[in-house]
C-alpha cells in the first residue's frame, strides 16, 4: 500500500487490501470474495481516499450509510450493487462508524478481481463494455427481491469455487460465474433506467436544456464544441451513465444527440442568417470549417451549402 501524488493510498495487491479490512490474505493471489453477510464484518478500510489496482463488485442489503464512490457519496439505504474499477477512488465515509468513532459492522458482499485474473479469457476485453463499472454519482443498481436472490446465488457459486479444493476447471468455472453476474447486472441496469423513467426524463429535460444553453450563451465560442463528459459533470452523473440512460431512453447516446442539437443550430443559422459557412462552423465550436461540414453532409446527405440553396 503507498500514497499515489494525489495523496489517496493506493493498494497495489489484493492481499494489502485484505489486511487493512482485517482478512487473512486470499487463498487465490489475484482473486477474493470477502463475505461479510454471512459473517458481518468491521468497516475498517480507510476513510480517507483510497484508490484499487483490481475490479471490485460489492453487494450490500439494507444497509445504512454512505460511500464515497468518484465525486460523490452513495446512499446505501436502500441496499444494492456498486461497481468500482482500477485506478477508480474509492472511500468508505465517517457514517461508516459510530458515534464513538469505532468501525461499524458492515453487512456486504465484495469480489475483488485482478485484471491478470481475466487474461487468456474473452471476459478481458469484454469487461470494459459494462459501462456500469465506470458510472460514480448515484448510480448504483438497487435491486428487486428476485434480482438480489439471483446475485447472491451466483456470489455463493464463486465463494465456493474459491474455497473448495482448486482443480484444473476452477478458473473457468469462476470466469463463467462472474460474466454471468455482470450480464446480470446489465440486464438490472436496463430495467432501472426503464422503472425510472420519471428520474430519467427529468434528466433528459436537464440534458437538452445545458445543450440549447450551451449555444444560445456561445460557450462553444470560448469551450468548442461541447464534450459528453463536461455535460455529465453539470448533471452530477457520470459520463457512462448518461449515455446509457439516454440510450435506454431514446436509442441513442450522448454524442449522437450533441451532434443533433449541433446540426439543428446549424439548420438555423443557414437559413435564417448570412453568416458564411465558416463563421457558423466557428460559433458551433469547430476549429475547421472542414470538420463541420463534413458532419453536416453525414447527417443530412447535403453539404451546408447544398442544405442553404435548397431551403432557400
Amino acid at each position: 500500500m503507498k500514497k499515489t501524488d494525489a495523496s489517496l493510498l493506493k493498494f497495489g495487491s489484493l492481499t494489502e487490501a485484505m489486511k487493512v479490512i482485517g482478512f487473512p490474505p486470499p487463498q487465490h493471489p489475484l482473486i477474493a470474495l470477502l463475505n461479510g453477510i454471512d459473517s458481518p464484518i468491521l468497516a475498517n478500510a480507510p476513510q480517507e481516499g483510497h484508490v484499487l489496482s483490481f475490479y471490485k463488485i460489492a453487494f450490500r442489503p439494507n444497509l445504512g450509510g454512505q460511500l464515497r464512490y468518484g465525486q460523490t457519496h452513495f446512499d446505501f439505504n436502500e441496499g444494492g450493487m456498486f461497481f468500482a474499477a482500477p485506478n477508480q477512488v474509492v472511500a468508505g465515509s465517517l457514517d461508516e462508524r459510530n458515534q464513538h468513532g469505532a468501525p461499524c459492522t458492515r453487512h456486504e458482499i465484495a469480489i475483488l478481481i485482478h485484471p491478470d485474473f481475466l487474461l487468456n479469457y474473452p471476459l478481458a476485453s469484454k469487461i470494459k463494455k459494462y459501462h456500469f463499472f465506470s458510472y460514480s454519482v448515484n448510480e448504483a443498481l438497487h435491486l428487486s427481491e428476485k434480482e438480489k436472490n439471483i446475485i447472491l446465488n451466483l456470489l455463493r457459486t464463486i465463494e465456493d469455487e474459491l474455497t473448495s479444493r482448486i482443480d484444473e476447471l476452477s478458473h473457468d468455472v469462476i470466469m463463467a460465474q462472474l460474466e454471468l453476474l455482470l450480464n446480470y447486472a446489465q440486464r438490472f441496469y436496463k430495467r432501472q433506467f426503464m422503472t425510472r423513467k420519471s428520474l430519467n426524463h427529468t434528466l433528459l429535460q436537464q440534458f437538452d436544456d445545458l445543450l440549447e444553453a450551451y449555444f444560445n450563451d456561445e460557450t462553444s465560442l470560448q469551450k468548442g464544441i461541447p464534450k459528453v463528459q463536461y455535460l455529465a459533470d453539470r448533471l452530477a452523473i457520470s459520463a457512462g451513465y448518461l449515455s446509457d440512460m439516454l440510450r435506454a431512453l431514446t436509442g441513442q447516446n450522448a454524442q449522437h444527440h450533441i451532434h443533433e442539437k449541433l446540426i439543428e443550430k446549424a439548420k438555423t443559422k443557414l437559413s435564417t442568417t448570412d453568416l458564411s459557412v465558416s463563421e457558423i462552423a466557428y460559433e458551433l465550436g469547430f476549429e475547421h470549417p472542414q470538420s463541420f461540414s463534413k458532419l453536416f453532409k453525414s447527417k443530412t446527405r447535403q453539404s451546408p451549402l447544398e442544405f442553404r440553396t435548397s431551403f432557400n
